[in-house]
């Protein structure tokens, strides 16, 4: 996943949360950091400095696709929902276009997983990024990493493609109707 080569690296939005804050959950049902997820991953995000994000989430036993060490698929939307967060950077809704993961090493249950992504660049809708994800602290060994392509999309994407009970009580949030009125200034 190649940008072209005069694409610019993104540039961190002027309301963009400030380095260190906490993201929090864009929506409570969210598999990736929504607190109502009784199984979810419950990933925690923090803005980081320019257009970065770290991460992080233990791997429960809910999340065992071998016995006894994590499923490919929680350790990619692992590195899915921590690079959708760049997004919170950027003020802008973006979904996941592609997602290519490369499985490094076995990520044991227990383990607790530190997630940096980064935007590398951005060409029309197009986003690009990269994330790792690291065993045993943000210095540790590379367990799993990604490169990603998002696509820009307007908040209708999800009005027209979502189930209407669950858009109903996003916009019933005033979390989530605050958040969106945040974004509704991009074209």
């Amino acid at each position: 996943m190649k940008p072209p080569a005069d694409a610019p690296v993104p540039a961190r939005h002027p309301d963009a949360p400030a380095p260190g804050e906490a993201l929090g959950s864009h929506y409570g049902e969210c598999f990736g950091c929504g607190g109502a997820q009784p199984h979810g991953l419950h990933l925690e995000a923090r803005a980081g400095e320019g257009v970065n994000v770290t991460a992080e989430f233990t791997v429960q036993p809910a999340h065992q696709g071998a016995p006894g060490l994590a499923h490919g698929g929680v350790l990619s939307a692992a590195l899915d929902e921590t690079l959708g967060a760049l997004n919170w950077l950027m003020q802008v809704i973006a979904v996941t276009g592609r997602l290519e993961t490369d499985f490094v090493r076995p990520v044991p249950v227990g383990t607790t997983l530190h997630l940096d992504a980064h935007a590398t660049a951005r060409h029309g809708r197009k986003i690009f990024c990269a994330a790792t994800g690291r065993l045993g602290g943000p210095e540790g060994p590379v367990a799993v990493r990604a490169e990603a392509l998002y696509i820009e999309v307007r908040v209708d994407h999800f009005i027209e493609n979502g189930r209407d009970e669950e858009i109903k009580a996003a916009m019933a949030d005033p979390d989530q109707v605050r958040r969106a009125r945040a974004f509704e200034v991009n074209p």
